[in-house]
């Protein structure tokens, strides 16, 4: 599959979704924005592994692909809060940010000292 195809084409069914109001399916796989902090300091690791609600194609919620993104592009530079690495469960958050066309830069995670 070449990507360089596909991923226009997804960012655009996403956006017609958006537009036209249809929602994504359920509730599996979700994103923690820290919503309690919106300009976090430091992040949090992910404890849920992304879900049909990001991964859906044309079914996905872009309501939250939205918001993963918009997270992930304004924070995903800064270290964890515990300071360890990424674990896999955060590298596929972060895969998937580039996968739907996200900025690699926005996800490159400083090491820990």
């Amino acid at each position: 599959m070449d990507t360089r195809r596909t991923r226009p084409l997804l960012l655009l069914a996403t956006a017609a979704a958006l537009l036209t109001g249809c929602g994504g399916g359920g509730s599996d796989g979700s994103f923690d924005a820290q919503p309690g902090t919106p300009s976090p300091t430091c992040l949090r690791h992910q404890a849920q592994q992304p879900g049909s609600r990001y991964t859906g194609g044309e079914r996905s919620d872009p309501t939250a692909v939205l918001e993963m993104m918009r997270f992930y592009t304004a924070n995903a530079t800064k270290a964890y809060c515990d300071g360890r690495p990424p674990t896999d469960t955060d590298r596929r958050w972060t895969g998937l940010y580039t996968d739907l066309g996200g900025d690699p830069g926005h996800v490159a995670v400083p090491r820990a000292k």
